[in-house]
């Protein structure tokens, strides 16, 4: 099999690269690089397997070479990033997703949109199942990834319907491991850096807004499954466990040791209250749920996240959200 895989340079994008490798696929890496990393794929460079090319999935994609599958996870996802590249994130999502789902219509590739628990918004429906339609900002600042995520889950079924694209959707909800960007503003990075740098380690609101976190090599088993699956309806993939941001937040000073003290800020706007997925789809059609434990991912996140600071790579500058 051969994958292309878009954002192939990110946080989750490089360990499925990871992963389709290790099942024998031929896999092409598109990224332009804006918020991925290079350091994330340097391993896989003398893989005879593995391709990288440069590209910037918002323009055309011409492709020569055939491609059984294509994987869409190009696009900047963290809270910085909303503020920070906000109309790349929505070209991203529209035309990036155009050109890609057009790309897998003339090499007739079967396709999968990394979409987001961000459709659904700060949720009035707990945990949130596939059927919910969500609760969204439009305007707000978070609005346009929110946005951007659910224009590209329009356009899939689109193409499913009109040019009978298989495709596949995945409602990704919080997700952790090694390769996160230090500084991307989520509250795993955030909080792990801070502690690990003595920095004040900061809680908004008063901490009590729950989320759920799903160790990343968990997920992206789940991806592999539903992309083998014949499932073209959204489907969760995410840890049902929840836990409170302050809850969290004394678990990553507990296993790090760290002596920073919690400090507490306003929520920012827009913020959900609760975030937890629905995961009855996932385990009646891809008989999955998430196995590793979060003291487990956490310790081994934590570990990478000493590694970057003591390679003098964190950015002191860290935005702040409680995804």
């Amino acid at each position: 099999m051969r994958a292309l895989v878009t954002g192939g340079g990110g946080f989750i994008g490089s360990h499925l690269c990871d992963f389709l490798l290790a099942k024998g696929w031929t896999v092409v890496c598109m990224d332009n690089f804006i918020t991925g990393s290079e350091r994330n794929i340097a391993h896989l460079s003398s893989n005879p397997s593995f391709q990288l090319i440069r590209h910037d999935v918002s323009t055309f994609i011409d492709l020569e070479s055939s491609v059984d599958c294509i994987f869409h996870f190009a696009s900047p996802a963290s809270p910085a990033d909303f503020q920070r590249l906000p109309i790349q994130i929505l070209k991203v999502g529209a035309l990036g997703t155009h050109n890609t789902l057009g790309l897998a219509k003339a090499k007739k590739a079967k396709y999968l949109l990394a979409s987001t628990s961000e459709v659904y918004g700060d949720p009035e429906v707990h945990p949130q199942p596939e059927s919910y339609w969500g609760r969204v900002n439009p305007i707000g600042i978070r609005g346009v990834y929110d946005e951007a995520k659910r224009f590209a889950e329009a356009m899939t079924m689109a193409y499913h319907r009109i040019h009978a694209v298989e495709t596949r959707i995945v409602r990704i909800f919080n997700t952790y491991g090694p390769r996160m960007r230090p500084d991307d503003g989520r509250i795993i990075p955030n909080l792990a850096t801070q502690a690990l740098t003595g920095q004040p380690m900061t809680v908004y609101g008063d901490g009590s807004q729950t989320r759920s976190f799903c160790h990343v090599s968990d997920l992206v088993e789940g991806i592999y499954r539903l992309m083998e699956s014949n499932q073209n309806q959204p489907v969760n993939l995410g840890n049902p466990k929840e836990i409170t941001v302050l809850e969290l937040a004394q678990k990553i000073k507990d296993i790090s040791g760290s002596k920073s003290k919690i400090v507490f800020h306003p929520l920012p706007a827009d913020d959900p209250k609760r975030r937890c997925p629905d995961l009855t789809r996932a385990r009646t059609l891809l008989h999955w749920e998430p196995r590793v434990p979060v003291e487990e991912g956490l310790r081994e996140t934590l570990d990478y996240f000493r590694k970057v600071a003591q390679a003098g790579n964190v950015s002191s500058g860290l935005a702040g959200a409680s995804r």
